[in-house]
């Protein structure tokens, strides 16, 4: 197909026509047979294996039977002809010329540079000078050349080459002509690999700096900037014909000269293009011209080029324009999208970059939308906030997050708010150790809600819990540890400065049981058994009571109510 959509085929010896814009007023779905008039142009003298049209589209060559004839592609013509073994087309067509090159050729491929396929790999000659460019050890299948002949496609059986030619520095070797520019190999700074890519290539064309083919699957696909599109999943092999900028359509065919198309947008190719050539001002004038459901592929495709904040201002899609904002740590544009989404995980990301930024107002907010306790415990006790400890673990036990709530009692030395969480739980073995270890005073009452608990499984064994009031000899230790407990009750409720940190004594340096006794020989400390100390509040609340006035007492009694009682004093006096 040539680039005005004239498509022309050989079926045996006759050839045959139809044209795209006979249909152009039809609307196209993709995928489907493109309904044209088939235009019989005549027969061929030779039996053609090959046929092609030269850059302009105005000849036609056809090759086979060892010979080639060219045609006027619109009349089929016969303008020219001689022996050939193949034939191709190099960009200028209007020049013949005749060269023996070093290798000998096993095959021919045309474009911005004539390419030799020879025994030794792939040589690229200059079609003016025949000079030799590069020689390549690859064994091609065939050869892409873009329209401007800056980059070239190589394909071979198991996978294609992208490569990029170098003009300028094929310019300064020549013209320096050193042989430390110029090898038998040619100019080794001619061209630069872009990409190599594990796909076989069965047909394909340039559309800008972006590369269309068809590979051994059956898909329809693109190369640009080091990223595949698919374009379509094709139900059987098909042939790339061409593109059609006007249209936004490419056209395939089949061996059963079924033609198809597909739709893809100049404009997308237009703008990958000119970014892949850094030319932004062009990129910047494209954009408004596509549409806006294809707006988040061009910003991926700008993301993996390393353009991230700009696919964040094109991406239409929240998720991925998310995603950007915190790679380009933008704070504040997550921050509204993670509001209008409402997401958990979101706010869970948002708060990690927040606390990386030392933001951690925000992330403190992030976290308590993120419903994310261990985060807020770990930011609350890293920053040494006291209330917010406590708050949070309120909130985390209403919220049946009892691991955060017991660390977070457990932070602030709220023991007895520890020991309850594990009752409430009901995990009392582990309360039991629990209390045995920090608070002796409750082992008795711990022993005996676990007895009643595990009675209703097995009594035998509920029976063979020991509690230290009835089996006192089993718990050696036991009144020193109570005598600890109370000693340390102060300490614990006296809060720490964290910059004392480096002064205080680590809990492995203590022995908190010889504190306790030292301080019982100095009269410092004073054991008051829970039952007394329990007594001694009553009568102080008692106490209390006496002292308040009689007036306080009565206050609140109907002064009318007892005065309007009707007793007889008399009466009762004399029926005694």
């Amino acid at each position: 197909m040539d680039s005005s959509g004239k498509i022309i085929w050989a079926k045996h010896s006759e050839i045959q026509q139809a044209n795209i814009k006979a249909i152009a007023d039809q609307e196209i779905k993709d995928g489907e047979r493109l309904p044209l008039a088939v235009k019989d142009m005549g027969s061929c003298e030779i039996y053609p294996q090959t046929i092609a049209h030269n850059p302009n589209g105005r000849f036609v060559v056809v090759c086979g039977d060892g010979e080639y004839i060219i045609y006027t592609a619109m009349a089929l013509r016969n303008k020219s002809f001689g022996s050939a073994q193949e034939f191709i087309w190099s960009n200028d067509s209007s020049v013949a010329k005749a060269f023996k090159p070093d290798f000998g050729a096993e095959g021919l491929y045309g474009g911005n540079m004539l390419g030799v396929r020879s025994v030794s790999g792939l040589a690229f000659y200059d079609w003016d000078t025949t000079e030799l460019v590069r020689r390549i050890e690859i064994t091609p299948k065939n050869i892409f050349w873009s329209e401007n002949g800056e980059l070239v496609c190589i394909t071979t059986e198991e996978s294609f080459f992208i490569l990029k030619y170098n003009q300028e520095a094929v310019d300064n070797a020549r013209s320096s002509g050193s042989k430390e520019d110029i090898t038998e190999d040619g100019i080794e700074d001619a061209f630069e690999v872009i990409g190599e890519i594990e796909e076989t290539v069965k047909t394909g064309i340039w559309v800008g700096d972006c590369f269309i083919y068809t590979n051994s699957v059956n898909r329809l696909n693109y190369y640009v900037g080091g990223e595949i599109v698919t374009v379509a999943h094709l139900d059987r092999v098909m042939y790339l014909l061409g593109y059609i900028p006007k249209d936004n359509r490419l056209y395939l065919g089949d061996k059963e000269l079924n033609i198809v198309s597909f739709s893809l947008l100049l404009s997308v190719l237009e703008y990958q293009t000119a970014v892949m050539r850094r030319d932004f001002e062009t990129a910047d004038k494209v954009l408004p011209t596509i549409p806006r459901e294809h707006r988040t592929r061009v910003a991926h495709f700008l993301e993996k080029q390393g353009f991230k904040s700009q696919a964040m201002a094109v991406t239409y899609d929240p998720e991925h324009k998310f995603e950007l904002a915190l790679q380009l740590g933008e704070l504040k544009a997550a921050y509204e999208i993670a509001k209008e989404t409402e997401s958990e995980q979101k706010w869970k990301q948002l708060a990690e970059l927040a606390i990386s930024k030392c933001e951690f107002g925000l992330a403190q907010e992030c976290l308590h939308n993120a419903n994310d306790y261990g985060g807020l415990l770990l930011l609350a006790t890293s920053a040494g906030n006291v209330g917010m400890v406590a708050k949070l673990a309120q909130t985390a036990e209403k919220s049946g997050q009892n691991n955060v709530a017991f660390l977070s009692y457990f932070s602030l030395g709220r023991l007895e708010e520890c020991l309850e969480v594990l009752i409430n739980t009901g995990r009392l073995p582990e309360a039991a150790f629990f209390s045995r270890t920090y608070l002796p005073s409750q082992v008795s009452r711990v022993v005996q809600l676990w007895r009643e608990n595990l009675g209703s499984v097995n009594n035998k064994a509920a029976n063979s819990l020991a509690d230290p009031e009835e089996y006192e000899n089993l718990f050696p230790g036991f009144v020193e540890a109570q005598k600890t407990e109370q000693f340390l009750r102060p300490q614990r409720k006296s809060l720490i400065p964290a910059n004392k940190y480096p002064q205080v004594p680590s809990n492995h340096e203590r022995n908190p049981v010889e504190e306790m006794q030292a301080a019982e020989q100095s009269g410092s400390f004073v054991f008051v058994s829970d039952t007394l100390q329990e007594n001694e509040e009553e009568e102080e609340d008692f106490k209390e009571a006496e002292d308040v006035p009689v007036s306080q007492v009565t206050q609140g009694i109907d002064d009318q109510k007892i005065l309007s009682e009707d007793v007889n004093l008399d009466e009762d006096l004399l029926e005694d």
